[in-house]
């Protein structure tokens, strides 16, 4: 489904047995949220559920990861994150979107298809 894919050394995923960087992934042609997210923060925990009803309903058309801020403070300074939970729509390496606070499923959902 989703999860934290970041390696914190060198901010990379694997996926199908190749790593990926944070480049990489952002420049899919397909939409990726992005949720700059706190352990600590109480509305970031509340958005798990909604990410995955989210992903349920997109389905592949769109990859979802999230982005501890606490872990990768350089990824939060460089897309200037003030607050959390903040929403980033990236496509083919472009910043589409950014938003912070907490968001219905259906605000997400609709926000991603612009884009799809």
């Amino acid at each position: 489904m989703f999860k934290n894919f970041f390696n914190k050394k060198d901010k990379s995923i694997t996926q199908n047995n190749r790593t990926m960087t944070f480049e990489e992934i952002i420049s899919s042609d397909k939409p990726v949220l992005l949720d700059f997210f706190a352990t600590w923060c109480g509305p970031c925990q509340m958005m798990g559920p909604i990410l995955q009803q989210v992903k349920e309903e997109l389905g592949d058309e769109v990859k979802i990861l999230k982005v501890d801020i606490d872990k990768y403070q350089d990824l939060a300074a460089r897309y200037q994150v003030k607050g959390v939970p903040t929403f980033a729509i990236f496509k083919n390496g472009e910043l589409l979107w950014k938003e912070s606070g907490a968001r219905p499923k259906e605000q997400l959902v609709d926000q991603i298809k612009k884009y799809i």
